[in-house]
């Protein structure tokens, strides 16, 4: 063709002309910024570490709210003029009626659990949800949020968790301490490529019965005494998939448009947190799911030239939920104290949390992981009663320092901590709106944190609103 043009050819169709001009090539080749780029909230320990808090704070100007794994297994709680809204299957960002919330590809959905959720927060004041939800139709079903795929989580995906904890509190004499809610056995189903998503529940819904009863029946067989009514359930499923399908967008496109579009705000809210990755954290005491930042790129879509700020939310003190190694915890008389100031009971499940010191060596472990940006300080408050603070800051095992964090939970669970033991500030820190405000032993205990990680801090909470988050850059 004339002017350098050329049309390449598909199966003799025509289709995209391509520029021999050394210009255009030379565009192609030169390097560019992505257009857009996602800041992403990460837990930096075990969860609860005040994530929603954070996200709730971001998500006021942002355009887009995103849920990237996990399910309904998270519990945040966002307080507003006095109202306290939970959110386990929602993003926190919902609150802002200026964003579009969306669940991922890689969280798992407990079809009840989310319309339960959203009802209990409607009454409380949350209006227009569903103008302003989308959900990735390559998410599972069942309760929770997956890597990759959005999978459902199903009724007797719960009755299997129940079941296999039971099972292993049986022939071990421990469990894992999850939160029964089916997200552990709907990942299973995923990996074993027998789950069933989004997309299969909005399509044709003879297909998706055949498939669902292909999927019951598998567990009916690994599991003799689960009892499934499967037509019951059909039934529930085909009521909801009219109420899920004006939600349910491809989210991979969804999730480029906004990225590579118009200049965007993108948030991205983590659930649980870096030491319940299944990859990286506590295993097995561990979630289903890829809760550090690898977890974004699968569980979205986002190429990882499109992550710019990673911010880790570490609590002032470290709490964990169920069984398994915590090096720092005090079973005593200061961890009584720091679960009732703190209020230490999971969103989710209720359960009282194990409360110990704040642990450095895990933090830093989670930051090598994730490569943090910031920090978020959460709950500092609850630690103005006590005359001298404890701060996690080396392992040893017989004697031996070890080098790095543990892989091996058998080691973790004989390590002794060394402390660094730092002056409290006895006096309240609830009225303090800018780091000056705050005493200055308080702001010694931030600098502490900061030299020993190196990372800034950026955020102080030292109340449960919003005001309470005090700014420092």
């Amino acid at each position: 063709m004339s002017n350098g043009q050329e049309t390449a050819c598909l199966n003799g169709e025509p289709a995209v002309k391509r520029y021999r001009e050394s210009g255009g090539v030379e565009a192609l080749r030169t390097p560019r910024e992505p257009q857009n780029r996602v800041t992403v909230v990460l837990g930096a320990q075990w969860g609860d570490e005040g994530k929603g808090k954070v996200v709730d704070l971001l998500a006021m100007d942002a355009d887009i709210v995103c849920r990237c794994q996990g399910g309904n297994n998270a519990g945040h709680t966002v307080v507003v003029d006095s109202v306290e809204y939970d959110f386990h299957l929602l993003p926190s960002g919902v609150l802002n009626k200026k964003a579009v919330s969306f669940i991922g590809n890689g969280v798992v959905i407990h079809l009840p659990g989310l319309f339960e959720e959203a009802e209990k927060n409607l009454q409380k004041g949350l209006q227009g949800w569903e103008e302003r939800l989308k959900i990735s139709d390559r998410a599972h079903i069942v309760a929770a949020s997956l890597p990759s795929t959005l999978f459902l989580v199903f009724n007797f995906h719960q009755a299997v968790d129940g079941i296999q904890e039971q099972q292993r509190q049986q022939q071990a004499g421990k469990n894992l301490g999850t939160t029964k809610k089916g997200i552990g056995p709907a990942y299973s189903s995923k990996a074993a490529r027998n789950g069933l998503r989004v997309c299969d529940l909005v399509s044709d819904f003879s297909i998706f019965e055949e498939k669902f009863r292909v999927l019951a029946s598998h567990f009916q067989t690994m599991y003799p005494n689960l009892n499934i009514d499967v037509d019951a359930e059909l039934e529930q499923l085909k009521g909801y998939a009219e109420r899920l399908r004006p939600l349910v967008t491809d989210g991979v496109y969804f999730m480029h448009k906004g990225l590579t579009g118009p200049s965007k705000k993108i948030l991205v809210e983590g659930a649980n947190a870096a030491l319940l990755d299944i990859d990286f954290g506590t295993y097995p005491f561990v979630t289903s799911s890829n809760c550090t930042v690898g977890g974004v790129c699968t569980g979205l879509g986002v190429p990882p030239s499109h992550i710019g700020r990673v911010y880790g939310v570490v609590k002032a003190y470290t709490t964990r939920v169920g069984v398994g190694a915590f090096p720092t915890e005090q079973d005593n008389d200061t961890g009584n104290l720091l679960q009732s100031r703190g209020r230490e009971f999971g969103v989710t499940t209720g359960r009282r949390r194990r409360c110990g010191w704040l642990d450095l060596v895990l933090v830093r472990y989670a930051h090598m992981v994730n490569g943090f940006s910031a920090i978020a300080l959460t709950k500092l408050d609850i630690l103005d009663t006590l005359p001298e603070i404890k701060v996690g800051v080396a392992y040893t095992v017989d004697d031996k320092p070890l080098p790095s964090f543990p892989a091996n939970m058998d080691v973790l669970t004989k390590v002794s901590v060394t402390y660094e033991t730092l002056p409290g500030w006895c006096c309240s820190t609830e009225g303090a709106r800018n780091f000056d405000e705050l005493p200055s032993q308080a702001q010694d205990y931030i600098r502490f944190i900061e030299n020993f990680l190196q990372v800034p801090v950026k955020w102080v909470g030292v109340g449960k609103s919003r005001e309470s988050m005090i700014k420092l850059f």
